[in-house]
């Protein structure tokens, strides 16, 4: 009989409960984090000359102040049972970051979305952050939460213990019983992946154990580096933050349940040929035409719209769309204004692509 069998039947007879197990829930969801498998990436899949703060692969944003160049990508490199990773390749080195330079991997999660860790109660839970790493480098970097709603922190040390190896690594976090997160959809709870900083935020004493937020206390103790050199490289996967203090195997979704999920915060309608949608653009003047675009799923918040090389189509002749606006936001559609030039009022449009790879519309409702 399987190992999986026997705790079924354990379950099944109460003769042992979950909370004994403490691994927190075992039906249903059990992991926090959105893409953790990496394999949602609305926005591409390579994206070079990386100096600044940007989103990237979906729900994971790459922070990055003054800290060397990086190409990050999804890459194919992953461990066996997952097909993706979120990789950063560094182009152009920085070994001596100044001291408020910053280079680390951040989740944002809605407050609503984490309530299950019972935060700022007498019972609050501990939970578990577990994921694949490899790196070209040996050493030590830090992960950590932060409770933004209150203001604290806790983190711990990862060691990469052997180079261009994936490796499997786990940590858990006590509860806190300080700071109630907000049951609602703005961020409460952030995991950071520190892979370099300057002296601003490694001065202090890392904080093992949760409290007040310290900036000098967040990378104390990351001899990881990198982005020392040109030859670094940091690949990520199988990101799971779940209630317990056991982590249990990865929880595998459908591509399509994933991407779902990411399109809370962010859609993208690119391509090549015409988009479709919305059917309704009715040109009310010369410059500018109106419809009511349905948003692919429920977004997190009114998201702002933006556009890149779209045109309008009449059936004769495209014309260029400069720029769009919002004449009603909402969180399942948007009315949108399209201004273009020597439209015929009154005559219907469709938007297009005008077989451009590069044209867009994008939605974002970020946290």
């Amino acid at each position: 009989m399987s190992k999986a069998r026997n705790l079924a039947n354990l379950l099944a007879d109460g003769a042992i409960t979950a909370d004994e197990l403490d691994v927190g829930q075992i039906g249903g969801r059990r992991n926090l984090v959105i893409n953790g498998a990496m394999q949602v990436a609305q926005r591409g899949t390579s994206f070079s000359g990386v100096t600044s703060s940007a989103y990237h692969l979906d729900r994971f944003q790459s922070i990055i102040g003054t800290l060397g160049t990086w190409t990050i990508s999804q890459s194919s490199d992953a461990p066996a049972g997952f097909g993706s990773s979120l990789k950063w390749d560094c182009t152009t080195a920085d070994a001596s970051p100044a001291a408020g330079d910053v280079a680390y991997i951040l989740y944002r999660a809605e407050g609503q979305d984490v309530q299950s860790l019972k935060k700022g109660t007498a019972s609050a839970e501990s939970v578990t952050l577990s994921f694949y790493v490899k790196s070209t480098k040996t050493g030590t970097f830090i992960v950590e939460l932060t409770d933004i709603d209150n203001s604290r922190h806790i983190a711990s040390t990862v060691s990469i213990s052997s180079a261009n190896t994936w490796e499997y690594k786990t940590v858990t976090f006590a509860g806190d019983t300080s700071g109630v997160l907000n049951n609602d959809n703005g961020e409460s709870l952030l995991i950071a992946f520190w892979l370099n900083s300057g002296s601003n935020f490694t001065s202090g004493t890392l904080p093992t154990s949760w409290g007040a937020f310290s900036n000098a206390n967040r990378n104390a103790g990351n001899t990881l580096a990198l982005g020392a050199s040109t030859a670094d490289d940091f690949y990520i996967t199988g990101v799971q933050l779940e209630v317990g203090t056991v982590a249990t195997p990865f929880e595998h979704r459908s591509y399509g349940e994933e991407l779902a999920l990411c399109q809370r915060y962010y859609q993208r309608y690119s391509g090549a040929g015409y988009m479709g949608i919305p059917a309704d653009l009715i040109a009310y003047n010369t410059a500018s035409t109106e419809g009511v675009l349905p948003f692919k799923q429920t977004m997190r918040s009114s998201p702002t719209i933006a556009q890149s090389t779209l045109c309008l189509l009449d059936g004769v002749a495209l014309n260029a769309v400069s720029s769009v606006s919002t004449v009603h936001n909402g969180t399942d559609s948007a009315r949108i204004r399209f201004n273009s030039s020597s439209l015929t009022q009154y005559r219907p449009y469709y938007l297009a692509i005008n077989n451009s790879t590069s044209a867009y519309l994008t939605l974002d409702a970020e946290l």
